[in-house]
């Protein structure tokens, strides 16, 4: 009987150092492969979203998980863990071990906000590897009809005027919404009262009743509310105007030569995601991204599309700085 013959020639204790030389060097070979030559991915993909399902995070984080399902031939499963502005989810993907099979669909809320306000529970630069932006998500500043004022500049003129008068909204403290009123307030000299909500639903109710008087909320949340006349968009927190609003000026043309503050949603993984990894995930969203319908329905969402290759760690470094400084500058306290 012939058998398998091993590449070691000698005695057998030549042969059986060798055999473990070889299988140690296939052993390390196949650490150090590639992720396409071990066929990732070869079960589904958890994408974790810090928001509750049914909204509009919910809407695009599918808009962006039924196209990769198919394009990376393995499902993408939204796993919900809302709560703590969004670090609850940020934490659950830091932790995760970086196999490409744990991701993060987050905002700019867990990743530079809330770091900037408090600790965290990670390195916003250090706990993540980013890999592409999905979409920007512009805030409109309304005002309640009772309030009295038809454009931004005319807010902006009354609150200097009275401005023990003027109270806002936001859907919680270290919001989105809440950062970019301070910013606003700091870049125009005014001042207004915050009030925070648990939630954009409570928030806009409160608009509603007249308890507060402007808010910066989502497009999405409030465009049934504008279109049936009951608030008033004054401007929008993005470079350009949105799509969905083309009527209302941004707050730079307004009031703030250079006031930019949109939110925004990137896919992130764990530290040290292999880039075999990260390459076919940024590939396969630039596909998804450049496909009219899905554009279409982000448009229709108040949403914009990044700019092609946006460096997602040069924006959360950059925001970084600037909500730490504003942070600083009104001596903002956020409890964890």
């Amino acid at each position: 009987m012939s058998g398998l013959r091993t590449p070691c020639p000698g005695a057998d204790l030549a042969r059986r150092a060798c055999l473990g030389r070889l299988a140690g060097a296939a052993g390390a070979w196949a650490l150090g492969l590639p992720a396409r030559a071990q066929a990732w991915p070869t079960r589904p993909l958890r994408v974790v979203l810090g928001y509750t399902p049914g909204g509009s995070a919910d809407t695009t984080a599918r808009e962006l998980t039924v196209p990769l399902t198919a394009a990376l031939g393995q499902p993408l499963v939204v796993d919900y863990k809302a709560g703590a502005s969004g670090t609850i989810a940020g934490a659950e993907v830091a932790r995760a071990a970086p196999d490409g099979y744990t991701l993060g669909l987050l905002d700019n809320a867990p990743l530079t906000i809330v770091p900037a306000l408090r600790n965290a529970g990670y390195d916003p630069l250090a706990a993540f590897t980013p890999i592409t932006m999905v979409s920007h998500v512009p805030q409109v500043l309304v005002a309640s009809t009772s309030a009295g004022v038809g454009t931004l500049r005319e807010l902006i003129e009354a609150m200097r005027k009275a401005p023990g008068k003027f109270s806002y909204a936001s859907g919680g403290a270290g919001s989105v919404g809440h950062l970019t009123t301070e910013l606003l307030k700091s870049r125009t000299g005014t001042y207004a009262l915050h009030v925070p909500y648990r939630g954009g639903a409570p928030a806009i109710n409160a608009l509603l009743a007249g308890e507060v008087q402007f808010a910066f909320l989502t497009p999405t949340a409030t465009q049934g509310f504008i279109q049936a006349g009951k608030l008033k968009p004054l401007g929008v927190s993005s470079r350009s105007r949105v799509a969905s609003l083309p009527g209302v000026p941004t707050i730079a043309e307004s009031v703030a030569p250079g006031f930019e503050a949109p939110g925004w949603f990137a896919l992130v993984g764990p530290a040290g995601l292999p880039e075999p990894v990260v390459s076919t995930l940024r590939r396969s969203v630039a596909q998804v991204l450049a496909t009219p319908a899905t554009v279409s329905r982000l448009e229709a969402l108040g949403q914009t599309l990044p700019p092609a290759g946006q460096d997602v760690r040069g924006v959360i470094t950059a925001e970084l700085a600037t909500w730490r400084q504003l942070v600083a500058e009104r001596k903002l306290v956020i409890e964890g």
